[in-house]
């Protein structure tokens, strides 16, 4: 089985333009997330940067980071992964999308997705969530009161296959036992791995009703009948932030890797 980690990374934000090349403790933000991919990797994995950015190529020859240049008019991150498989020459059965602008993901996290899809093949997609204690519950749920866009939780069923992803905390508990340490609750982090045929599938779809409302694009693929196997991940004590979406959010991970 071939992999390929696409690590989109753009020039352009409206919150925190350039923030792939902002220095993470003296380093790129987009050359931690590479280093991430690599610690995932192993002998049948690619890794390769998605950009249609010529400082962002530059950088990357700069430091011996494989790129392939795609086009300005793609919309999202997973639009971006698609147009760099179709420049590869060798087209991989997997594809992990692995936002250039996440260092602090733990690489067993994206190992996880690819040993997954080996004991889980006809998964169309692969994604992690993590189980909330009783207390990162608590957290969620204050948080949400100031930013309530911000946090995706999942429900699943016996088996790991997401049933759905909201903006809310789902499920709703009416009566809390909080006798057992983990609560009910699964937080979902945004990394994403496809069958090659699937991704062809969800990038030809177009936007569905609920995505459009709660603004997540896996519920595109849940809306039109595919199966999203999500693997259970544990932080295990590390940041339980991945993404970089302003200088503020760059302070932060400073202190938390200080």
């Amino acid at each position: 089985m071939k992999t390929s980690i696409i690590i989109p990374a753009r020039f352009g934000s409206t919150r925190f333009p350039g923030k792939p090349l902002a220095l993470l403790n003296g380093k790129a933000v987009l050359h931690h997330v590479y280093d991430v991919a690599r610690q995932a990797s192993d002998k049948n994995t690619t890794i390769h940067v998605a950009t249609d950015d010529d400082r962002i190529a530059d950088f990357c020859t700069s430091n011996n980071i494989p790129f392939v240049m795609t086009s300005a008019e793609c919309a999202t991150g997973t639009d971006r992964a698609m147009a760099a498989i179709k420049e590869l020459e060798t087209k991989p059965d997997f594809i992990i999308n692995l936002q250039g602008d996440a260092p602090l993901t733990p690489p067993d996290f994206v190992r996880a997705l690819i040993d997954t899809f080996t004991s889980a093949p006809n998964a169309d997609i692969i994604t992690p969530v993590t189980q909330l204690s009783w207390d990162e519950l608590d957290q969620l749920r204050d948080h949400k009161k100031q930013t309530p866009f911000s946090g995706t939780t999942a429900t699943i069923d016996a088996n790991g296959r997401a049933l759905w992803f909201s903006k809310n905390i789902i499920p709703a508990i009416r009566k809390e036992n909080r006798t057992h340490p983990l609560s009910p609750v699964y937080r979902h982090i945004g990394i994403y791995g496809y069958k090659r045929a699937s991704l062809e599938k969800y990038i030809a779809l177009a936007p569905s009703f609920y995505e459009d409302l709660e603004g997540l694009e896996q519920l595109r693929a849940l809306e039109n009948g595919m199966t999203i196997q999500t693997v259970v991940v544990d932080y295990k004590g590390r940041p339980a932030m991945t993404g970089i979406d302003s200088p503020e959010d760059l302070q932060r991970a400073e202190q938390l890797l200080a």
